[in-house]
C-alpha cells in the first residue's frame, strides 16, 4: 500500500507579530491618529469610544472589535464617562483570505473573546516589554518564555482570524448556536452575577444558594474556567472596577473603597497594591503620564 500526502491549505498565515497592547486609559484619552503598512485591530474591553477609519467614523462599546487594513488611517477618542481599557494587535498577513477584515466591524462572541484573552496571556508570557506602553513599537522576547509560547500567538491569532470568518459571514446558523451556547453556560452566568453584585460583600454561601449548586462544584467550575478560588476572582473583579473608578475620575480613593464594600482604606489600599503592584495613588499617576505620552 502506498501513503500520498495531502497538503493541506492554510487561509491564514500570520507572518509576524508588531504589537501587542493593552491599555487602560483615563476617561479623557485622545489618540490623533496615525497609519501604517501592516494590519491592526482594536478591542474595546471597557468603556466606549469613537474610532476614525480614513474618512468613516465609528462608536465601540465593550465587546467591540474593528480591523484596520495596511495604510488605513485611524484615531480613537474615549467618549464615555467610563475609563476605556482597550486591546490592540497588530500584525503582518498577506493571505487572500485577509481582504474579509476590510472595513470589518463587529461585536465578539464569549468564544471571540476568549481567544483574544489567550493571545494576551501569551503575549505577557513571551514579551519582556510592557503591554501598557503606547510608545513601544518593537516587542522584546523574554528569553525565558514557556516553551511554544511564541507559536500560540500565532496561532490563537490565527484561530481568531478563522472563527470570526466563519461566525461572521460563512455560518450564521453556526453563530447562533454559539451564542444559545454561552447563554446557557454556567461559569458566564455566574461570573455575571458577581459582577451585579461588585459593590456587595458577597459569600460562597449566597452564590450557591443563587444557583443552587454546591461548595465544591462552585470551586470546581471557577478553578477549571479561571484557575482560582471564586473569591479571589471576586475580589479581582472589584480591583479592575476600583480602576475604571479611580481612572474615571468619579470618585477619590476613600469613596472607591466604601463603595465596593472594602472593611477600610487601608485594607483596600493593601489589596490594590497586592493586584496592582502599586498603590491606587500611584497607579493614577502612572495613568495620567501613559494617557499623556
Amino acid at each position: 500500500m502506498t501513503y500520498i500526502s495531502t497538503k493541506l491549505k492554510k487561509e491564514f498565515l500570520v507572518e509576524s507579530i508588531i504589537t501587542v497592547h493593552y491599555f487602560e486609559y483615563m476617561n479623557d484619552f485622545i489618540f490623533s491618529g496615525e497609519s501604517h503598512n501592516f494590519w491592526e485591530f482594536l478591542y474595546v474591553d471597557k468603556g466606549t469610544v469613537s474610532v476614525q477609519a480614513n474618512d468613516r467614523q465609528y462608536t465601540l462599546s465593550a465587546g467591540d472589535i474593528i480591523f484596520h487594513k495596511p495604510n488605513e488611517f485611524h484615531a480613537i477618542q474615549s467618549i464615555s464617562k467610563k475609563a476605556p481599557n482597550l486591546i490592540a494587535i497588530s500584525f503582518d498577513c498577506h493571505s487572500p483570505s485577509i481582504r474579509f477584515f476590510y472595513n470589518f466591524q463587529c461585536t465578539l462572541t464569549l468564544e471571540e473573546r476568549i481567544l483574544i484573552s489567550k493571545i494576551i496571556t501569551e503575549a505577557k508570557n513571551t514579551f519582556s516589554s510592557p503591554l501598557h506602553i503606547p510608545s513601544i513599537e518593537q516587542v522584546q522576547l523574554c528569553e525565558n518564555a514557556p516553551f511554544g509560547a511564541q507559536q500560540l500567538i500565532s496561532l490563537y491569532l490565527e484561530l481568531l482570524l478563522i472563527t470570526l470568518k466563519r461566525n461572521h459571514l460563512e455560518n450564521p446558523v453556526m453563530s447562533s448556536r454559539i451564542n444559545s451556547s454561552i447563554k446557557d453556560n454556567l461559569p458566564e452566568e455566574i461570573s455575571s452575577f458577581m459582577k451585579r453584585h461588585i459593590c456587595d460583600n458577597l459569600t460562597i454561601s449566597s452564590i450557591c444558594k443563587t444557583f443552587s449548586i454546591s461548595r465544591s462544584v462552585l470551586h470546581t467550575i471557577f478553578t477549571a474556567k479561571h484557575s482560582c478560588s471564586p473569591m479571589a476572582y471576586f475580589q479581582k473583579l472589584k480591583i479592575d472596577y476600583a480602576k475604571e473608578l479611580l481612572r474615571s475620575q468619579k470618585m477619590n480613593c476613600t469613596e472607591v473603597a466604601h463603595h465596593l464594600s472594602f472593611s477600610s482604606l487601608q485594607y483596600f489600599s493593601k489589596q490594590f497594591k497586592k493586584a496592582v503592584g502599586m498603590s491606587p495613588s500611584e497607579y493614577i499617576s502612572s495613568v495620567k503620564g501613559i494617557s499623556h505620552l
